[in-house]
């Protein structure tokens, strides 16, 4: 049987291609259909807002709670499944769990009603869990598969390949909506929960050829306890070991902090756009949020592309602070939206700078990775707990406000706090880079 060799280009074009299966999730369930869906659900009771555990609580901050809880469940998870991939080397087979958890629960949200809110919540968490799951053990994989030369281009391709996957499907789901009568519809409503049935399919079914050509390094141990809890003790060991990589320690706490918003933003963006723009009826807004979203895709695959050559020239870090940059333009430029046209536009705005942030962040982190490590999946699994721990306080932190001031522009002008910090961070960050 031919061993696999690092650099191998099936190898790479296969490991870019599950951002093509995967990333219906991330367009589809997390930033468009589903967002209207929701929206649309407790529009035509005339509600704003559920009870939630006891509590009245407007619909966006019951989304962006249990959000929060999905990332912690994820964070507390994946140093459990990641020491366990290590010492087994199956980080495969949980790539393959979560991928079948998530789709199959995107599957589920055709049932999604507010008769059963809780029970509803409960897939839309698992389809997120599954989603950001598998991200531990596909992330992981970069390093074992890519020389460091490599990585920037490759993760590029596929924040660029799931992009362009993703956008045809939504095509594919806005025809059905906007024409439903074609397809035999009732409804708008009933198209969009047969658009969750086709992201679930789509992603289960692409996986596939990805799974064809990855590695699996598979070996002769046995689970133990031992192995089973050392994905905390590993979280530990590579905690102390950070202060000996003083830049590896700096860049991971600036992500940490800029990571926060970029996720938030990004999470609830369909959401503010559905409840807090002036849009002159239902249709103009189900139209409008997902051309913008659309916007956003197609940008966001240059933006990806433009962010890798501007690494090359410019260095990784001095590009994140550029980035970062742009973050707190757009927020501020958020503040003041009201009317359709300024959320184009700074859907724009966001296109460009979301594939790269995100493309940038994850090559980054690997070439910072020390040198000949072997045990990938749990440097990832620390980059992975501390964007989720991120996320978890930045959803939370959004909720609080938005409940509390009642108004969701309060919420995202918050978030240039974490953007400011996470700059003076990259800037540090660089310091220490050009000394060492």
């Amino acid at each position: 049987m031919k061993t696999t060799i690092k650099g191998e280009k099936k190898v790479l074009n296969a490991w870019a291609f599950y951002d093509w299966a995967n990333s219906v999730y991330a367009l589809v369930i997390s930033s468009s259909i589903f967002p209207l869906f929701y929206g649309a659900l407790f529009r035509l009771e005339n509600k704003t807002s559920a009870t939630f555990f006891g509590i009245e609580t407007p619909s966006e901050s019951i989304i962006s709670y249990v959000t929060a809880i999905g990332f912690l469940i994820i964070a507390f998870i994946s140093p459990l499944l990641s020491g366990v991939a290590d010492f087994l080397g199956n980080k495969k087979f949980f790539l393959k769990l979560f991928c079948f958890i998530g789709s199959i629960s995107c599957m589920m949200l055709y049932f999604f009603n507010l008769e059963n809110l809780y029970f509803s919540l409960f897939f839309y968490m698992l389809a997120l869990i599954g989603f950001w799951g598998s991200l531990v053990f596909y992330n992981s994989y970069l390093p074992d598969i890519a020389f460091p030369e490599q990585q920037d281009a490759i993760s590029a391709k596929g924040y660029s390949l799931g992009y362009i996957g993703s956008v045809i499907l939504l095509i594919i789901n806005l025809i059905m909506i906007m024409k439903s009568e074609w397809f035999g519809f009732e409804s708008p409503m009933q198209a969009m929960k047969v658009s969750f049935v086709l992201v679930g399919i789509w992603w289960l079914g692409f996986s596939q050829i990805s799974y064809r050509f990855l590695p699996n390094f598979r070996n002769a141990n046995k689970i133990n306890s031992q192995a089973f809890f050392s994905g905390f003790r590993e979280l530990k060991r590579i905690f102390n070991e950070l202060k000996q990589y003083p830049v590896l320690k700096g860049y991971l706490g600036a992500f940490f902090v800029y990571s926060m918003a970029v996720q938030t933003v990004m999470i609830i963006a369909a959401y503010f756009g559905e409840k807090e723009v002036q849009w002159e009826s239902d249709d103009q807004r189900q139209m409008g949020l997902i051309v913008s979203i659309l916007l956003i895709q197609l940008i966001a695959v240059a933006g990806a592309i433009f962010t890798s050559k501007l690494s090359k020239r410019f260095g990784n870090i001095n590009t994140l602070i550029l980035i970062n940059t742009a973050w707190i333009i757009i927020c501020i430029c958020a503040y003041f939206v009201v009317k359709p046209t300024s959320f184009y536009i700074v859907a724009a705005m966001v296109g460009l700078v979301m594939g790269g942030i995100q493309s940038l962040s994850r090559s980054t982190y690997s070439k910072l990775l020390p040198l000949n490590t072997k045990d990938t999946t749990s440097f990832f699994s620390f980059y992975d707990v501390t964007e989720k721990i991120g996320i978890v306080i930045g959803m939370l932190v959004y909720g609080i406000i938005a409940q509390i001031t009642g108004k969701m522009q309060n919420a995202i002008l918050f978030l240039i706090v974490f953007f400011a910090i996470g700059i003076i961070l990259l800037i540090k960050t660089s310091k220490r880079q050009a000394v060492s």
